[in-house]
């Protein structure tokens, strides 16, 4: 918008005010009819669980097309532990029961494969499910919060010497950290779980290292106002680019932010003020239309200061963020600006032969063509009907949750039964598409709706059943049940009991600081983050 911050209209419409920061519509029921839709849901959970303890258990994955696994994150059976709240949450109490006793024999002293293991992906997987697991079954289990405690301590090692930033990856078997360039998302996605762990252990430290790298990542300048850019060198604590994005290498830092607020109630104001700044500039200079269909998207910055035209399922998440956030706001700008992004989140779903979203799209804009790649004539005809292509080389679906994360919050925030119809439509889409030779697959090509075992991808994340599936039975479910007044869910849909709300959150000011200076030259070639690195080559 111009002329307004949107942030600064905080003060000028607080009609969400009217039960504080709360996020979930007083009173929300939900209709008639679509309860029922669990028990779809948790006929795939079981049938893809039980293909998994069948071929693949106490390994990480399960390979539905090759009826074998894969040990991607430890080789610890990262699918068994991802998911003790989604067993939990569905009343699967015998499989529970099992999944407890599977972790509580883990040890993560050592990692059976021979790749370094993941600070990010474990914090989020392991720690963060044994914790939300102990949390909501009384704390009963109080091995859940030993196993955690074991597995954090060896990722403390990415902490080296006065470094603020975490290093990336691990090597468990030495206990050595891989020297490397970090993204903010990885350095920053630690904050839930370690603070939580603190809380549960009753030993500060972690809380003050995932916090600290936070700190360190919004201390510095940013090529616009709380929007860091995506690199980070835990060597020197400075970032080593320039380029902005609410997508993959970047999301989950920003998401953080204002979770982080939520969970711990805290009155230091660095966290909220970040996130709103971060979104009041993300409002004035990379939200686009496109040229065809008006859809609303938030755009990438390139090194160079360039709007580039492109979004990804990733980063649809941040609908769903926003509206939290706004919420907690009282900020209604904020909040009705994350239903249009959801909207055109939903038009990558609704316009593929399939109804399944891609991994990464491109579109023109009122702020410029540029996308980063040269459009063919399908690409231009593609976009003429339905506002957005598919980005070269992604044109697949990798079970991810961002989409139907972010309806779940438009529905919880909203009372709108739209978006229940369109959960509905992509659980219809799944039963009809995804059903690999045994449990369900992800998609190469969400266009082509021949099913064939050359058209599945045979790597079933444990995300399918921690994210997509739990979040699809959320929507359906009483929403007083996890409820979003009372919960704060990780980056891999693991909820965490909240404190009652404040009245509203941050200082109502934006973060004042040095900027950036563009055009970035990075020192040295940066690492990939997306695309999904199994997928690259295929």
């Amino acid at each position: 918008m111009k002329g307004a911050s949107a942030f600064a209209l905080l003060v000028s419409s607080n009609l969400a005010g009217v039960w504080g920061a709360n996020v979930q519509i007083p009173g929300l029921q939900l209709p008639p009819g679509f309860q029922s839709h669990q028990t779809e849901i948790k006929n795939i959970f079981l049938t893809t669980y039980n293909a998994y303890k069948k071929y693949a258990w106490g390994h990480d994955d399960l390979t539905p097309v090759s009826m074998s696994f894969t040990d991607g994150y430890g080789g610890w059976g990262t699918t068994i532990v991802d998911n003790l709240d989604t067993m939990w949450i569905m009343g699967e109490e015998d499989l529970f029961r099992e999944a407890v006793e599977f972790t509580s024999q883990i040890d993560y002293n050592i990692s059976h494969t021979d790749s370094t293991i993941s600070v990010f992906e474990t914090t989020i997987r392991y720690l963060a499910a044994s914790l939300s697991a102990y949390e909501l079954s009384g704390q009963k289990y109080p091995i859940l919060v030993t196993k955690a405690k074991q597995v954090a301590d060896k990722l403390s090692v990415g902490w080296v010497g006065d470094n603020k930033v975490p290093f990336g990856e691990i090597d468990f078997n030495t206990s050595t950290p891989q020297v490397a360039v970090n993204n903010i998302a990885e350095a920053g996605t630690l904050t839930l779980e370690w603070s939580t762990l603190s809380r549960f252990t009753g030993n500060d430290t972690y809380r003050s290292l995932a916090e600290g790298s936070v700190r360190q990542i919004a201390s510095l300048p940013d090529p616009l106002p709380g929007l860091a850019p995506q690199d980070i060198d835990p060597t020197t604590g400075q970032f080593a680019d320039a380029y902005i994005t609410w997508g993959g290498g970047s999301d989950s830092y920003f998401e953080y932010l204002i979770k982080y607020a939520r969970l711990t109630n805290t009155d230091d104001n660095i966290f909220a003020d970040t996130w709103a700044t971060a979104v009041d500039s993300s409002i004035q200079h990379l939200a686009v239309t496109s040229t065809v269909g008006n859809h609303l998207y938030i755009a990438d910055q390139d090194d160079s200061g360039e709007i580039v035209n492109v979004g990804s399922h990733l980063a649809c998440y941040l609908a769903g963020n926003w509206i939290l956030g706004g919420r907690m706001l009282n900020n209604d700008t904020i909040v009705n600006t994350a239903l249009r992004v959801n909207d055109a989140c939903w038009n990558t779903y609704a316009s593929t032969a399939t109804g399944i979203g891609m991994e990464a799209f491109a579109y023109f804009s009122n702020k410029g063509n540029y996308t980063g790649q040269d459009p063919d004539a399908d690409d231009l005809a593609f976009y003429n009907e339905h506002g957005f292509f598919i980005q070269s080389g992604a044109d697949y679906y990798y079970l991810r949750p961002e989409v139907l994360e972010s309806n779940f919050y438009a529905w919880r925030a909203t009372g709108n039964t739209e978006y229940l119809n369109r959960a509905v439509s992509a659980l219809e889409s799944f039963e009809k598409y995804l059903k690999a030779p045994v449990g369900y697959a992800g998609l190469w090509n969400v266009s082509d709706t021949v099913t064939s075992d050359d058209n599945f991808i045979d790597d079933t994340q444990s995300f399918w059943y921690a994210e997509v599936l739990k979040y699809l039975w959320l929507t359906f479910d009483d929403p007083d049940n996890f409820s979003l007044n009372d919960y704060v869910f990780n980056t891999e849909a693991h909820p965490f009991q909240a404190p009652p709300a404040k009245a509203s959150y941050g200082s109502g000011k934006l973060v004042q600081k040095e900027t950036m200076k563009l055009p970035f030259t990075a020192a040295a070639p940066l690492p990939e983050v997306s695309f999904a690195p199994i997928l690259q080559g295929h």
